[in-house]
């Protein structure tokens, strides 16, 4: 199954449009749920709702075997945290997607690590989607806690 988020502040339509036009054109008969958040837009391929509550959000990532998100970071660890492949596409600040440009910068820094396949736009996402479901299931997860290492080095600079 793949899991479209947008986050839970605001609607995210580009990224919705494009996945739909994927599944509708590429890919008939892939599960593909997605949480829209306050769109205007109606996907016609996607299964999906407007906003779900913590434990159904974190269902859906746990039943996913491909996360498809904004640059959030929330969904970055989530994602990571559960082991997920991971496809992103930054929010733009020139379309007044968000205030700045700093999902574009989070993406190009993320997609350098192993299961995070960026589509810096619409026309990126196919191939990232190919990716995406080539690479599905052969990520390791991220731990939920700091490592003891980070914990112990915070202790002693706050002691400092």
């Amino acid at each position: 199954m793949i899991f479209v988020t947008v986050g839970s502040q605001m609607a995210f339509d580009r990224l919705v449009g494009a996945v739909d036009d994927w599944a509708e054109s590429r890919r008939p008969g892939v599960d593909i749920f997605a949480q829209i958040g306050p769109s205007t837009y109606q996907p016609r391929a996607l299964r999906h709702a407007h906003a779900l509550t913590p434990a159904e959000f974190n269902a859906a990532v746990a039943r996913a075997d491909i996360i498809v998100a904004h640059a959030g970071m929330g969904s970055v660890l989530t994602a990571l945290e559960m082991g997920k492949t991971l496809v992103l596409m930054p929010r733009r600040g020139d379309l007044q997607e968000t205030r700045n440009d700093h999902q574009i910068a989070t993406a190009r820094w993320l997609g350098e690590r192993p299961g995070i396949h960026v589509a810096m736009d619409e026309t990126e996402l196919d191939a990232a989607l190919t990716a995406a479901l080539a690479a599905a299931r052969r990520n390791a997860t991220i731990s939920a806690y700091a490592s003891p290492s980070l914990i112990e080095a915070v202790r002693r600079f706050v002691a400092a």
